[in-house]
């Protein structure tokens, strides 16, 4: 058995702090979280449900725990759509495992982090979604469980503004 110091957790490396994000829809509808207003992070502004994955968990585990607590609700078909590494820090990141899943029925039951609402895919593009949500909403709906997962990096440029960049396989070259 290979020791836990042998892992490679050297604190000169850049490290993520991992979170989930999760997307659920009812046919065209997706479930958005509208951040409350005493929120440092996007207060008003309309997110995916999910947050940090703490220890002793795994990455779907959290997300479940995550789902349940800012919605009342269980659902077993959740799936890995894309991960998203962001550059928040010189010494550090956040990993972000963007999941989905279809939610036919149940109820979501509100929480202390905002307003859930179910929002029609034809509408998001007139509601104040947090910064990225235009991009990456789209590519996580569009995701179908025998697609493979999409990888996204996020950094910030000298001016603060978001850049965001998905990565592209280069197409298979035939001899």
């Amino acid at each position: 058995m290979t020791p836990a110091s042998d892992q490679g957790t050297l604190t000169d490396r850049y490290a993520l702090v991992p979170r989930t994000l999760i997307f659920l829809t009812r046919g065209e509808r997706v479930l958005l979280l509208k951040g409350a207003a005493h929120k440092r992070l996007w207060a008003g502004r309309y997110n995916g449900i999910g947050g940090h994955v703490e220890r002793g968990e795994d990455i779907l585990s959290a997300a479940h725990r995550e789902l349940y607590e800012e919605t009342g609700l269980i659902v077993p078909d959740l799936r890995l759509c894309g991960v998203i590494t962001i550059d928040a820090a010189q010494e550090n990141g956040v990993v972000v495992f963007v999941l989905r899943g279809e939610c036919p029925f149940g109820e979501a039951t509100p929480s202390a982090e905002g307003e859930l609402e179910w929002v029609r895919r034809q509408d998001l593009a007139t509601l104040p979604l947090v910064e990225d949500l235009q991009v990456l909403l789209p590519r996580a709906l569009a995701a179908s469980p025998t697609d493979a997962p999409f990888s996204a990096h996020y950094a910030y440029d000298a001016t603060g503004k978001l850049q965001i960049r998905f990565f592209t396989p280069a197409p298979n070259q035939q001899p």
